[in-house]
């Protein structure tokens, strides 16, 4: 155990609570969490012990929907070598934030904060997240069964995958959850509620 305390759930800076997802950074010195019920990303040193403190990066003001705040945390990407930008998935919020780390406040870059929605300028409880080397932005929309791609400094997202309508089909998803990226560009989804893990082929 590096973060957190087995079987203790809880607010104080050895603790987390619902921790939802993980990413290191480019010289393995620290591990993010975006720890959920507590609304903040908390960040460790790889080679901690259970019990040690972490360090808020973002958020941790609470439940809210304004740029000091975080609402649910679910996914997060991070990589520094390409951004100074830690991408933040606001589940309960509907919405994307960009935050430099440590930084008393983020920006809001995809969603209408608290706001849930189907258009190509909304976000239904988002879930994952990618960025491709030009900071293209990929969002798992999980209410609204499909992914979303944001072209940078762009908030109108196009749908890659699923139709926005939820189902089995092979064009369809219901609730995915995650998503990755092969050398190719190929998109992989974690279509959750089908059970199953589709393919899509870059055009």
């Amino acid at each position: 155990t590096i973060a957190g305390v087995t079987g203790s759930a809880g607010s104080a800076l050895n603790q987390l609570n619902i921790p939802r997802d993980i990413v290191i950074d480019s010289t393995d010195t620290y591990v993010y969490i975006a720890d959920d019920n507590n609304n903040r990303i908390i960040r460790f040193q790889t080679n901690s012990t259970a019990g040690t403190n972490g360090e808020v990066v973002a958020g941790g003001a609470g439940a809210g929907n304004t740029i000091t705040q975080l609402n649910q945390p679910w996914g997060i990407h991070y990589l520094p070598t390409i951004s100074n930008y830690l991408y933040i998935i606001n589940y309960g919020g509907h919405s994307v934030m960009r935050w430099i780390p440590g930084n008393s406040s983020g920006e809001f870059i995809a969603g209408i904060p608290g706001t849930s929605g189907s258009t190509a300028t909304t976000l239904s409880g988002p879930t994952g997240i990618k960025l491709d080397s030009y900071l293209n932005m990929f969002v798992v929309d999980c209410g609204n069964s499909r992914v979303q791609m944001f072209c940078q400094n762009n908030q109108t997202g196009i749908t890659i995958a699923g139709t926005g309508v939820s189902g089995s089909s092979a064009t369809q998803l219901r609730g995915p959850r995650g998503i990755a990226f092969d050398c190719s560009m190929n998109l992989y989804v974690a279509d959750t509620a089908n059970n199953r893990v589709q393919k899509f082929v870059k055009l």
